[in-house]
């Protein structure tokens, strides 16, 4: 039987059935490292040497797939086939089928690609080869049946696969893509703020649509501008949503401006009482956000229909920032049950009991909340002055499912994945397999993860099933040489930068942010060449911030830049890394310390306000596995003044 012919699972089997000592292991991965780029680029350079080599390794298909992917313009059909039928079961054969689908259509194979496509995508809703298909059968002369498919690829709020610009303008050459489709498609890329899809649509559409488009682009882009020319336009339903869409635009940096353009509009045009309803609240919430003194009163006098959890939450957090103890205990007391028993809102109420000469109750609060390993549970501790909950306990291995999860060949691809630097590949593998085993198993798969130093996996893996206890295991000491010389070299904490880290990526390497930041310390290119030109180390891009040296390097330099910039101040630099240098300058008190633990808790954005609590809360722990000992987390917990600001102002 020739090899083609072979289901994959026996093909997989007998591969990882061959003898590999731990040094071919390493050659083969070394061999894979050097030939994979090439295949990528479509070079095939094997001597028969190292082709025997890899051929027996598990990642073979991965650089086949690499290849075929490569030279698919090229490549045989025949070849293609009996790689995708040798192989299909695993990820890279279905990366290349997709491929080979566009490839085949792009060719005009027709034929080829409606059966790739009938057997695998019919039903997956992918615009890119519904198109495609779509368009195959308007060319075949049987356009009608596709109308009605192509009216729903039509009606998206977003761009669609420029392979859908042909069928969309079969749709308008039927008669079929009239005006009420053109608007039906506006209003929705209204709705989604997709405003240069809107303009563009627009064009085809009566002159106050293209009108509206523009109004509805200075409401999002110049709010202040378009308030203060509102007079000029017709007072109707849609001026009124760009109205208010300017309005929440204009709260979140300026809500006394936007408050007082309100102010004066909302009296000139029938607004709707839920739309009043919403402005207020939007204002309420961003004055509230802005820590602008008469915040309470906006807070206070919203209509019951404006009021919902975040609104509650923020009338605990104005009142700390006032240090109105009464006013946190009435406003905890009004969250819902759920949210209200949390040890966020517990310990701040706590706080407040005390600081109202209630001592007894605040104290029975904080002692049930310092049972806990967490940021408010160290806060507690710190405020009785005792221990900390460490409460650290092993998972305990059952080397029998551990040796048999090792052999599995899913979770050995997904380990040769993650050693020879495909990260990404690995983790989808991993997580793909890890999610179908049951609880035991899963737990035993976090502390193989582990013992392969693949420490975000087996932190992942651990958190699936609530196993929080291992702090060996979920606070790794990874990369520790380079972290120890780098975290020394720039003069901070190795704990600290550790923290950032974690809270970062987890310790992946090649990880990517929506926002752009690449690595292990989760930076933005511009800051790391900039970085690298201070510190005279070379810059290569994506090549230098996926090395683990580099990035901890470049990291550890630029968290010390901000622990430098705000004075020393561990909160504030933390915060810094996260939402930036001026958005921190701009959340400083004037003229007054604040006690952190409150400037923390009212940081303006969710995302900075967990991350910061997260990485203390880390700091903490790691201080305690680098150390062996207790650093109280209140060490780190000074005032927050203006003075970075100030000394920042006077520099410049």
């Amino acid at each position: 039987m020739p090899a083609s012919s072979l289901p994959a699972t026996i093909i997989l089997l007998c591969l990882l059935s061959a003898p590999a000592t731990a040094d071919r292991l390493d050659e083969q991965r070394d061999a894979f490292r050097t030939f994979y780029p090439q295949a990528e680029l479509g070079i095939w350079d094997l001597t028969s040497a190292r082709q025997a080599l890899l051929e027996d390794y598990v990642l073979w298909p991965d650089l086949r797939a690499a290849w075929l992917r490569a030279t698919l313009a090229t490549a045989s059909a025949t070849e293609i086939d009996a790689y995708l039928q040798q192989y299909l079961p695993l990820k890279p054969a279905r990366a290349l089928r997709y491929r080979y689908a566009l490839q085949l259509a792009k060719s005009g194979n027709a034929d080829r690609f409606l059966d790739l496509y009938n057997r695998h995508y019919r039903d997956l809703k992918i615009p890119r080869l519904d198109c495609l298909a779509l368009q195959l059968s308007i060319d075949a002369g049987d356009g009608e049946p596709v109308l009605p498919q192509a009216r729903d690829l039509w009606l998206v709020g977003h761009s669609q696969a420029e392979e859908c610009d042909p069928v969309f303008e079969y749709l308008r050459a039927s008669g079929q893509l009239d005006e009420s489709l053109y608007k039906e498609r506006y209003a929705l890329a209204i709705e989604a703020r997709s405003l240069s899809l809107a303009r563009y649509l627009a064009r085809s559409l009566p002159a106050e649509f293209h009108e509206d488009a523009l109004n509805w682009s200075a409401a999002y882009g110049d709010s202040l501008k378009f308030l203060e020319g509102h007079e000029s336009r017709a007072n109707n339903e849609t001026h009124r949503r760009q109205l208010i869409a300017a309005i929440e635009m204009l709260s979140y940096d300026q809500p006394d401006a936007a408050d007082e353009h309100w102010d004066r509009i909302r009296s000139h045009y029938r607004f709707a009482a839920p739309q009043r309803a919403l402005v207020a609240r939007h204002i309420a919430l961003w004055m509230a956000r802005n820590h602008r003194s008469d915040s309470k009163a906006f807070l206070d006098d919203l209509p019951d229909a404006a009021v919902d959890t975040e609104v509650l939450r923020w009338r605990v957090r104005d009142a700390l920032r006032r240090h109105d103890w009464p006013s946190v205990v009435t406003a905890v007391q009004a969250l819902p049950d759920q949210e209200r028993q949390s040890d966020q809102w517990q310990y701040w109420r706590g706080i407040a009991l005390a600081e109202q000469g209630k001592s007894a109750a605040g104290l029975a609060i904080l002692q049930r909340i310092a049972a806990e390993r967490s940021y408010y549970g160290f806060l507690a501790a710190d405020e009785l002055r005792v221990g900390y909950a460490w409460s650290h306990k092993a998972l305990e291995p059952d080397d029998a499912i551990t040796k048999a999860l090792a052999g599995r060949e899913d979770l050995v691809r997904a380990r040769e994945l993650f050693l020879v630097g495909l990260e990404s590949q690995g983790r989808s593998e991993w997580d793909t397999t890890v999610e179908q085993l049951n609880p035991e198993a899963q737990v035993q798969a976090a502390i193989l993860a582990g013992r392969w130093g693949w420490h975000s996996r087996a932190i992942a893996t651990a958190a699936i099933n609530e196993r929080y206890d291992d702090l060996n295991l979920r606070y790794p000491l990874a990369f520790a040489s380079q972290f120890e010389q780098y975290a020394s070299d720039a003069g901070i904490a190795q704990s600290w930068a550790y923290g950032i880290a974690r809270s970062e990526s987890l310790f992946m390497r090649d990880i990517r942010s929506g926002a752009g930041a690449i690595g292990i310390m989760q930076l933005m290119p511009s800051t790391a060449r900039r970085t690298a030109r201070l510190l005279r180390q070379p810059y290569n891009g994506f090549i230098t911030l996926t090395d683990a040296g580099s990035n901890i390097r470049l990291g550890t330099s630029y968290l010390a830049e901000m622990y430098n910039r705000f004075d020393n101040h561990r909160v504030l630099a933390t915060a810094a890394y996260n939402a930036g240098p001026l958005r921190v300058e701009r959340w400083l008190p004037q003229g007054r310390e604040v006690d952190a633990r409150i400037w923390i808790e009212t940081i303006p954005y969710q995302e900075t306000r967990d991350y910061v609590r997260r990485v203390l809360a880390a700091d903490t722990i790691f201080h305690w596995r680098l150390a062996g000992e207790t650093r109280r987390m209140s060490a780190v917990l000074i005032p927050v003044s203006d003075a970075p600001r100030l000394a920042q102002l006077s520099a410049e």
